[in-house]
């Protein structure tokens, strides 16, 4: 079998690092590139991206399927059905430590979500404000595939180092007692 020929390796990747969040108790979220074939409430949708919770507690009838992410879950208190295509996710990562994977958005308007090959365009847009996304190449993978860690902000900002001492906490204003206000 040539490469070419061979099928996606996302669906894989994305099933592997759902185990690895669920093993380690953490909550794996879902960065999502919407777009007229992606079934999510679109009143949820910023920016043409969406982020979901596919944790278990979360979602009912999961199925992480080579070509589609299928689950029912609650939004606004109704339940929903959701349907992703595969190459329309652009992250997998951990809520608690923003660990995880991004993958290039496939450009071509004529691939289907049943396509096996994934066509990078441009890194994977940002997922939340406090977080950003460092890519790299990932080893032995071509212009075709990049591997990603998210990390919070604050750390990237730093160039990935670790600040040698936290900032100081602000200063109450002298001469007054600090006193809780009831409000009703």
């Amino acid at each position: 079998m040539n490469a070419p020929d061979a099928t996606s390796t996302r669906p894989y990747l994305i099933r592997a690092l759902y185990d690895w969040c669920t093993d380690n108790g953490l909550t794996p979220y879902v960065a999502v590139a919407v777009d007229e074939t992606v079934q999510v409430p679109r009143e949820y949708v910023k920016n043409n991206e969406i982020v979901l919770n596919i944790s278990f507690d979360a979602t009912s009838s999961l199925k992480l399927g080579n070509d589609f992410i299928e689950f029912k879950a609650r939004f606004a208190g109704s339940a929903r059905e959701i349907l992703v295509p595969i190459g329309r996710v652009v992250a997998i990562y951990a809520r608690e430590n923003g660990q995880g994977m991004a993958f290039p958005l496939a450009t071509s308007a004529s691939q289907s979500p049943l396509a096996g090959a994934d066509v990078a365009a441009s890194p994977a847009p940002a997922l939340l404000p406090a977080e950003k996304a460092a890519a790299e190449p990932a080893v032995g993978a071509g212009a075709e595939a990049k591997i990603v860690q998210l990390v919070p902000a604050n750390h990237a900002a730093s160039g990935g180092e670790e600040d040698p001492e936290p900032p100081d906490p602000p200063k109450p204003p002298q001469g007054k007692r600090p006193s809780l206000k009831r409000v009703k």
